[in-house]
């Protein structure tokens, strides 16, 4: 393992559990390889895995598989997987597993050569628990990545990214930029959170309508730009 890939990365988090982190996730996947960078992508942990012919099926990890392009093996991208759709230390903790936040960091750190960005992928809201003794920001402090906060395009939404960013502020990450992802189809016509989160925030935001295929290459040029 190269110790310093670590270093070129992100860390995709979310103000919240379902706003759809995996759907940004993958977007950010396909327009980092698009500009022909090799992308380890990690799921360290998911919850909430459906049983099938008698193994438990990670969905979120299998997308970002397939973003990636299929090149790594499912348990080198997700070994954790629990059946309780909970937060992952009460998934493991009924299922009588340990999930000390060091063993979820050297899986996101595990099988990196041949790539030259990881890509890793947290469990709920930033101040989620991941592990039995961190939260999400936890793991993305000891993984040493910057952020891409998922904030939901939706009536509340500024509230929730403004404390998503006081909460990293508070543990010492740094924000690269949040994405403000379309949630539902129908949506407020008067609401205008992007205006509203600029005038608040210094972040950069990006903005990714309801079910977009693609969109965020920006945001991949920005976060390859801030690397070199």
């Amino acid at each position: 393992m190269n110790p310093s890939l670590a270093k070129r990365g992100v860390f995709l988090t979310a103000t919240d559990t379902g706003v759809g982190k995996t759907f940004v996730g993958t977007r950010l996947v396909h327009a980092l390889s698009r500009q022909g960078h090799r992308i380890a992508v990690r799921k360290p942990v998911e919850s909430g895995c459906a049983l099938q012919d008698g193994e438990l099926h990670p969905a979120d990890a299998l997308a970002l598989q397939a973003a990636a392009g299929n090149r790594e093996a499912l348990q080198v991208i997700c070994p954790y997987r629990f059946r309780h759709a909970l937060s992952p230390p009460r998934a493991a903790s009924l299922a009588g597993e340990r999930l000390p936040l060091a063993a979820l960091r050297a899986a996101a750190l595990s099988g990196l050569d041949g790539s030259d960005w990881l890509h890793v992928e947290g469990a709920g809201g930033i101040c989620s628990p991941i592990a039995e003794d961190g939260l999400n920001a936890d793991l993305a402090a000891a993984l040493g990545l910057p952020l891409v906060l998922v904030v939901p395009d939706r009536l509340g939404g500024i509230n929730q990214a403004l404390m998503g960013l006081a909460a990293a502020e508070r543990h010492g990450l740094h924000v690269a930029a949040m994405v403000l992802n379309r949630v539902t189809a129908e949506t407020d016509p008067d609401l205008d959170n992007a205006d509203e989160l600029a005038a608040h925030s210094e972040c950069p935001l990006y903005c990714l309508p309801y079910a977009a295929a693609d969109g965020l290459d920006a945001l991949a040029a920005q976060l390859l730009g801030s690397d070199e």
